[in-house]
């Protein structure tokens, strides 16, 4: 047990090439053993079988002969008519040889059996003496009645020629078989290898493609098979992986962009009050200090909740929600903030069960956007449609172009070209409320307004 528990281990630590031509010599070696047990067995058993056969007709023939004429002349018409391969006798009653077809065994019976009148006895002897030789012969007797009186004729078959033949067989199939699985193993060892091929290559190819340019790709063979697919699939991959850092370093470069800005203000700020004596200018810019502290401040709060998005993904505090108590305060928020605006609302008791500061946030990054892009007015609706809350915030502005309603939603991304904070803000707002909408598994969608602007519309589970 412990030899073939290493033998295992050791395949298990061999390559997939050395593993696949060892199972494919195991198989046809088992295969090849059984076929050869089977292949011989039958060869011997039909050789033995044509013996008896030929045994059995020769001695009906003899019998009748001894019933219908007796055995006079039997013994002349014996050795005429019989094969080198066949010994005959007949015994008279006493166990006394009669005739006989050969001098060879004219003289001691060949066996014991005495069968009766009609009565046929076979018995397969190894070695007999009588015969100066060890052949194995095979026995095949009946009794024959004759003027009163039962003979016994005894016909020996050899079958020394047919063993000889399967041990022949058998010492040729010996030989053959580890030539033969020598064959197989160096076929198998070279077509592996073959199919492989392409596999190493794709590995050498990966291998060689670092994080830093992901614009190399895995070679795809011609071939429509699981190497092709596998390549084709090692591509779309890399094609992943390059969107992905592409994304990336387009996140942290705007980023950076975003909070440089407030650190170049601070940075002035504080080079004016450090140059100004009197202390005036303390009193000026302390205010915009505060305004870009609060801004960074919130843009740091930003990413790190769409860091934390992307890694493990955001954790709800799940309550019971009213929908509508949400809508109402960010109503009279936006009435408080821009009371040049018309705000309406269509607002109905809905609840939902979920994180209450996650989707006031959600409304507010919307509301703000629909004040920023409205002329006159934004209206707000919160009602149950079929079983789920559905939020929407209309406002009457430009609207966005239905190739960009995708696209507002990816990070930093805005639609205005100076990219002004008082205008557009830091472009987080959006992304922000897709991952708390579908942490609620929930959809978040923009389409245009009756206005001529922007309805976001959202749609919560209840």
């Amino acid at each position: 047990m412990a030899a073939w528990r290493r033998i295992g281990v050791g395949l298990r630590r061999a390559s997939v090439r050395s593993r696949s031509t060892a199972a494919a010599v195991i198989v046809v070696a088992v295969a090849m053993g059984l076929g050869a047990a089977v292949l011989l067995l039958l060869l011997q058993r039909a050789l033995i079988t044509g013996v008896s056969d030929a045994a059995d007709g020769r001695l009906a023939d003899v019998a009748g002969q001894v019933s219908e004429e007796g055995t006079a002349g039997l013994s002349r018409d014996l050795t005429d008519t019989t094969r080198p391969s066949q010994l005959i006798q007949v015994l008279d009653s006493s166990g006394r040889v009669v005739a006989a077809s050969s001098t060879r065994v004219a003289s001691r019976p060949l066996t014991d059996l005495r069968p009766a009148s009609g009565v046929v006895q076979r018995a397969e002897v190894g070695e007999m003496p009588l015969l100066d030789d060890d052949h194995a012969y095979l026995i095949v007797t009946q009794g024959a009645s004759y003027g009163g009186q039962t003979y016994t004729v005894v016909v020996a078959s050899s079958v020394q020629t047919q063993r000889d033949t399967v041990a022949t067989v058998a010492k040729y199939l010996l030989i053959g078989f580890p030539v033969l699985l020598i064959v197989v193993g160096v076929a198998g060892w070279l077509l592996v290898g073959q199919a492989l091929g392409p596999v190493e290559r794709i590995r050498a190819r990966v291998q060689g493609i670092g994080s830093g340019d992901l614009t190399e790709r895995v070679p795809v063979p011609a071939t429509r098979d699981e190497i092709a697919r596998l390549a084709a699939t090692m591509n779309e991959m890399l094609d992943r992986l390059q969107t992905g850092q592409a994304m990336q370093r387009r996140f942290v470069s705007d980023a950076s962009h975003e909070l440089r800005s407030p650190l170049a203000t601070l940075t002035a700020a504080l080079e004016v009050i450090e140059a100004d004596t009197t202390g005036h200018a303390w009193q000026e810019l302390h205010l915009v200090m505060e305004a870009e502290t609060e801004r960074m401040r919130r843009l740091v709060e930003d990413l790190l909740l769409l860091a934390k998005a992307d890694d493990t993904g955001l954790r709800m505090q799940r309550t019971d929600v009213d929908v509508d108590d949400l809508v109402a305060a960010e109503l009279q928020r936006l009435r408080s903030s821009a009371p040049d605006l018309t705000v309406t609302s269509e607002v109905h008791p809905v609840r939902v069960v979920g994180d209450p500061a996650r989707l006031s946030q959600v409304l507010r990054n919307l509301v703000d956007n629909a004040a920023r892009a409205a002329h006159t007015t934004v209206h707000l609706t919160a009602a149950e449609q079929n079983g789920s809350a559905v939020i929407t915030v209309a406002d009457d502005g430009d609207g966005i172009p239905e190739a960009d309603r995708l696209r507002v939603f990816e990070r930093f991304v805005r639609l205005d070209t100076s990219r002004a904070r008082a205008s557009g803000g830091s472009g987080l707002g959006l992304s922000i409320a897709r991952e708390i909408t579908r942490a609620h598994q929930g959809t978040i969608t923009l389409s245009p307004s009756p206005d001529g602007g922007t309805t976001a519309t959202i749609i919560l589970p209840r």
